[in-house]
């Protein structure tokens, strides 16, 4: 079977990008065929799977590549690698970004020649998906439900994206329920499919906490580490994370250090509130690639997802992947599976309950004691050949459907 997957990001620096990546890596572990359509700064290859780049122009990370598109990719919140978002794309600027997805998607139809089309987002990828005679399928992600709600110029292509898709992938309750409300889209062509992590890269390991942050310049004294993961953007809620780790300093008399792995458009806001609340053991490291993402999640006495909302929470399943347990906010995807086994929800926006919660964690885990119980649950549970090998019979029974629908072709 011939896979075309689309995305509308890079395969690193978001939760979509790494569910493309990773989808492509099992598929071809499958023993399937797959290209990956995607925006990027510069030409790049891929081991496994084959790989069609679209090239935004970026003043900071372009190289010498010719740019197939004169601005930087746009994202819903921001990217760890762009801060330009669709909203501020003008509708000239939006007919060039759907224009370089279309002629991407010619040339890859023309000479990978799929058997199906796997588009990322409710968003213009299905759109330009259903100007193909190729049937094809949409996963949701949630920011793209945001965006469809912040900027109506994007109604009608993902409208019409999923009103001809064959079938619209959910990756929690919460982004089931709103592709429903939002979109119309009938229970009987909706999914709902929980994210898979890559149990290659996110497993337990041993290594040394005081030689894992000394590659970042923290100085380690056997403190408890508690650890975020993710985008710097306002619905993350590192400023209440920020709230909390004032007094989780104070209760613990300063035996904690609280490390942020992330970059985006609140990074100096967010700087300059550690600095008002005089956090004395609290470093912000910018945006860390997923190989090393693994030793500070093995390091972590607890990781934390303090989100506004949060449509599913990958994080938060490579976190326990690596024996750290979870707490996070008591919405969006997060109370699919994080369990009192592994870990705590929270309500939204509370820091003395966060808080709370936080030092009970460190508390019950405070030599990793819930390490093997955090790691068997997520391997057991959400292994991404779990997930995508149901996404895997989803692509052969409507391959087999539209053969028998189309028989001449």
């Amino acid at each position: 079977m011939k896979v075309l997957l689309m995305n509308h990001f890079p395969l690193e620096g978001s939760g979509s990008g790494v569910y493309t990546r990773n989808l492509a890596e099992e598929l071809v572990n499958f023993g399937n065929e797959v290209m990956v359509i995607f925006p990027e700064h510069h030409k790049i290859k891929y081991e496994k799977f084959e790989s069609m780049p679209i090239v935004f122009q970026s003043d900071q990370h372009n190289t010498d590549d010719l740019v197939d598109v004169p601005f930087d990719f746009p994202c819903f919140t921001s990217h760890p690698r762009s801060v330009n978002t669709f909203y501020n794309l003008t509708d000239f600027e939006m007919t060039l970004y759907i224009d370089a997805f279309k002629k991407a998607t010619q040339i890859a139809i023309e000479t990978f020649k799929p058997d199906i089309i796997h588009a990322q987002h409710l968003w213009i990828t299905p759109y330009v998906a259903s100007l193909f005679d190729i049937p094809y399928v949409i996963t949701a992600h949630g920011t793209d439900l945001k965006g469809f709600v912040k900027d109506e110029r994007y109604h009608r292509y993902a409208l019409e994206g999923a009103e001809q898709a064959e079938r619209v992938i959910t990756i929690s309750k919460q982004v089931d329920r709103e592709v429903e409300t939002l979109l119309k889209v009938p229970k009987e062509k909706r999914s709902l499919i929980l994210n898979g992590y890559n149990p290659e890269l996110f497993k337990m390991k041993t290594v040394a906490p005081k030689e894992v942050l000394g590659k970042y310049g923290i100085v380690y004294n056997d403190e408890q580490v508690v650890f975020f993961a993710g985008k710097l953007a306002h619905f993350k809620g590192v400023d209440v994370l920020l709230d909390a780790t004032k007094l989780n300093e104070i209760a613990l008399q300063g035996n904690v250090v609280t490390v942020i792995a992330g970059n985006g458009e609140l990074y100096e806001t967010l700087i300059h509130q550690k600095n008002n609340l005089e956090l004395k053991n609290t470093h912000f490291l910018g945006h860390i690639y997923q190989d090393e993402l693994v030793d500070l999640y093995n390091i972590a006495h607890v990781s934390c997802v303090p989100s506004r909302t949060e449509p599913f929470g990958l994080v938060a399943i490579e976190a326990l992947a690596c024996g750290a347990p979870v707490v996070g906010t008591n919405q969006g995807g997060l109370p699919d599976f994080i369990t009192r086994e592994v870990g705590q929800l929270v309500p939204v926006e509370d820091s003395v309950a966060l808080s709370g919660a936080i030092l009970e964690m460190l508390k019950n885990n405070s030599h990793r004691e819930m390490a093997d119980v955090c790691h068997n649950y997520a391997e057991l549970n959400f292994s991404r050949h779990i997930s995508i090998k149901k996404v895997e019979e989803m692509y052969q029974e409507i391959i087999m459907k539209s053969a028998q629908n189309n028989p001449k072709k």
